[in-house]
């Protein structure tokens, strides 16, 4: 399964575990990767678009923490770029939960451990 696939199936339990957890109504996709071409590129860059943002935010805090980023990695793959991995530190000095998961079942694993206080 390409990462898109996996993101795919992790919003589709999201909604339905929004009836458990209602804040995942809140959680979205940051679409900061994708091919584009030069001009598109550019325009985004100037419109805020930061190389290394995580995949994934729920804005909902927890535990301490004011809310929780994913970068959303296959299954059976997938390596964290440096830019990502600085992003991800600088997210928790600014007091957010930022994990990398690998695949659909491990980031819905860290979500319920994430609303239900656990570390």
């Amino acid at each position: 399964m390409t990462e898109a696939d996996e993101q795919k199936l992790l919003f589709e339990w999201a909604e339905f575990m929004g009836l458990k957890y209602p804040a995942l109504r809140l959680m979205f996709h940051i679409p900061n990767g994708g091919s584009r071409n030069v001009v598109e590129a550019k325009n985004l860059k100037r419109q805020g678009v930061k190389t290394g943002v995580p995949d994934i935010f729920l804005p909902a805090a927890r535990g301490g923490y004011h809310g929780l980023f994913i970068e959303m990695k296959r299954s059976d793959g997938g390596r964290v770029s440096a830019a990502q991995a600085d992003y991800i530190k600088h997210l928790k000095m600014q007091g957010y939960q930022a994990l990398v998961c690998n695949g659909c079942d491990a980031a819905a694993s860290v979500i319920k451990a994430y609303m239900e206080g656990d570390e």
